[in-house]
């Protein structure tokens, strides 16, 4: 195992919000602290939202509440990146059909293109993010206008659910659906999980060697694999260790950390080995051997069992065993038959 911090391998930190840095209004324990951390260490923090109904400084002041140093420059939103990603697309000034809020019509002027409410404005393209007073109305002069096929459409993102404090609730996802629907369109999606969010969000601090942290594997870590980037998995959020070791090829990280301190730890290295018509991997503390659909784990340490939960030789196993169940199916998502595991 390195002596290295895993976070020292890295010239930026992109980071997820809800799930990474929140749990709704209030902050994961520990994160804050954290992310501080990593900035007085040398290592820059971009936050990273598909969230485009809110403006960037509004985020960042939510953050700087809870107690995280840093401004409205660090966070990169989804409205942002579809307002770049129209940008490449269309000539300076084009007039742009706004099916959002005021804060997705603000990045467009930033990049130099004309935000307009109607059909009849003779706009080039449709951008389409978040907004809860989203009417009828307004979904429907956007399929309007996408009848059109030479009319671009860029959604800011395709999040079917966004979570409230009662409950999921449809997201952006569901009403580009139905403009899809009516439209009989596919648009081009600027957020998460596309890669174009995180490499504009590298581009803010001139990363070339960015991690990506956040708490779904449908996201963050497909979005990550999508960018070439390292994926960092943080289990704050809604994703288990048995979630990890099942989840598809494309959406497998490059790490599994239990919370943002681990990245001012080493990562356990994991020597993956085909022998015996069996693959096995080999950490500081556990060994994993595939055998058809099983997977055996094996303790080369001592541990106590009623202390194994959320504990250093927990996360280790789990990472050997991801490691094994992975190289013996690289191709494929299958659920394992775990054995050795401390009854928790």
């Amino acid at each position: 195992m390195t002596s290295e911090p895993l976070l020292a391998q890295y010239d930026a930190l992109l980071s997820d919000l809800d799930g990474v840095v929140y749990a709704g209004p209030y902050a994961i324990e520990g994160a804050p602290e954290a992310l501080n951390r990593a900035e007085s260490s040398g290592v820059p923090v971009v936050f990273v939202t598909n969230n485009a109904s809110r403006s960037v400084e509004s985020v960042a002041a939510h953050l700087q509440d809870l107690g995280v140093r840093t401004q409205a420059e660090r966070v990169v939103s989804s409205a942002q990146a579809g307002a770049a990603l129209l940008a490449q697309h269309v000539p300076a000034g084009s007039k742009i059909l706004v099916t959002g809020t005021e804060a997705l019509a603000d990045c467009l002027r930033a990049v130099g293109l004309e935000p307009v409410s109607s059909q009849s404005d003779n706009p080039v393209a449709v951008v389409q993010g978040f907004n809860p007073q989203l009417s009828w109305e307004d979904l429907a002069e956007a399929a309007y206008t996408l009848a059109d096929q030479n009319i671009l459409w860029v959604a800011t993102n395709t999040d079917q659910t966004i979570p409230k404090e009662r409950g999921q609730a449809p997201g952006n996802g569901t009403l580009v659906a139905a403009v899809g629907i009516a439209a009989r369109r596919t648009p081009m999606v600027a957020g998460k999980p596309e890669a174009a969010i995180f490499e504009t969000a590298a581009q803010t601090v001139k990363s070339s060697k960015p991690v990506i942290v956040g708490d779904r594997l449908d996201t963050d870590i497909l979005g990550a694999n999508k960018a070439h980037m390292a994926g960092a998995l943080v289990l704050t959020g809604v994703q288990t260790y048995q979630d990890v070791i099942s989840v598809v090829p494309e959406q497998r990280p490059t790490y599994i950390l239990r919370t943002l301190d681990d990245f001012f730890e080493p990562y356990p290295q994991i020597e993956i080995l085909h022998e015996d018509h069996a693959i096995t991997a080999h950490g500081p503390s556990w060994a994993a051997k595939v055998q058809g659909n099983n997977l055996y784990l094996t303790v080369q340490g001592s541990f106590a069992p009623e202390g194994f939960s959320g504990s250093d030789a927990e996360a280790e196993a789990w990472r050997v065993a991801c490691a094994a169940w992975w190289a013996a199916h690289p191709e494929q998502a299958v659920t394992p038959n775990i054995q050795g595991l401390p009854e928790v």
